[in-house]
């Protein structure tokens, strides 16, 4: 399995392009004047994403197709990973309607521009504080007599501040509870309060499936509160997990283990590095040798003492790092 370089952009959308589960967040989450236009049962995800390369790591998207009253139109979900609210986002969606429409018009030679029904997702440290509408960002609209501000374009997009949610207002089955619990409380200050969420996900998520695709989803929402939270380590989530599902800290131990993989492959790509700084003075074939085994040595270690504090057994560590059974001991003391 190759590294999840964006888990948060995989849990986004792994819970929401299931249909059972955005239709779920449909269902209970659009207007009631969107709901009674759309028809939810031709729901379809569309494989495409809008968002620049360079905002990856800070947006993802998410395109349904379904078919409305006035034909068949677009909901386009926008997800902002950032801590802190943007102050361009409605532009920045405009944007990628707008890319929707060419795509449209051009590929798919469609007469007419369908219906875009924009959502913003947003799940940060602090509450949404940005207008929802296009016309806000442009100075001096708000002072334009109607008969002029009717020539310049608007509109506005439907907000889901995660952070302002009560647990009594958050609403669907299961898993959309789950998902939006995690990212209500994945900024938590309280360490503690965030292990109580935590927890309290596991055991639901260890309700809901155990069939291969359930364990799979397991591990995308493990990936990523251990990305998002740099105070939570490895070990007090297989501690939970162990306590609540011998299954579910097997599929940890696994995680663990592509972890270990994962590093190592990063140690060799930094030892490369190094490796090729050094060999443009002493030799570069001799430079990118001595490096790679310093980066693969380094992360090894590494490796293994991340592996003892999770108490894994020194045969099984020994195995996963090649490392001798001395130099694992002497990363006990």
């Amino acid at each position: 399995m190759s590294e999840i370089k964006k888990p948060h952009d995989k849990f986004f959308k792994e819970t929401l392009s299931d249909i059972k589960t955005a239709k779920n967040f449909m269902t209970n989450y659009l207007p009631k004047e969107v709901l009674e236009i759309i028809d939810l049962e031709t729901l379809s995800p569309q494989k495409d994403s809008y968002i620049e390369k360079e905002l990856e790591e800070t947006f993802s998207d998410l395109l349904f197709k379904t078919k409305m009253k006035e034909g068949e139109g677009y909901i386009y979900f926008l997800f902002e990973h950032k801590s802190y609210s943007s102050g361009r986002i409605s532009l920045q969606l405009l944007k990628y309607m707008i890319k929707i429409w060419e795509q449209k018009m051009v590929k798919e030679k469609e007469a007419k521009l369908p219906i875009i029904i924009p959502l913003v997702v947003h799940h940060g440290r602090s509450f949404w504080n940005t207008s929802l509408k296009l016309s806000d960002m442009i100075e001096g609209y708000k002072d334009l007599h109607r008969t002029v501000a009717k020539y310049i374009p608007d509109y506005e997009y439907i907000l889901y501040d995660l952070s302002r949610y009560t647990d009594e207002e958050i609403k669907g089955d299961t898993k959309l509870r789950i998902f939006i619990k995690i990212l209500r409380d994945i900024f938590e200050k309280d360490y503690d309060e965030f292990l109580l969420t935590l927890r309290e996900a596991m055991i639901a998520l260890d309700k809901i499936d155990k069939q291969e695709k359930g364990i799979e989803y397991f591990e995308t929402f493990i990936r990523y509160i251990m990305n998002a939270r740099n105070d939570l380590e490895l070990k007090a989530v297989y501690d939970m997990a162990k306590d609540i599902s011998i299954e579910r800290s097997d599929v940890i131990m696994t995680i663990a283990e592509k972890l270990i993989k994962e590093g190592m492959e990063k140690g060799m790509e930094k030892g490369m590095e190094k490796g090729m700084e050094k060999g443009m003075e002493k030799g570069m074939e001799k430079g990118m040798e001595k490096g790679m085994e310093k980066g693969k040595w380094e992360e090894k270690r590494e490796v293994a003492r991340n592996l003892l504090g999770l108490g894994v057994e020194i045969d099984k560590i020994i195995k996963a790092t090649g490392l001798e059974e001395a130099e694992i001991k002497k990363l006990m003391n």
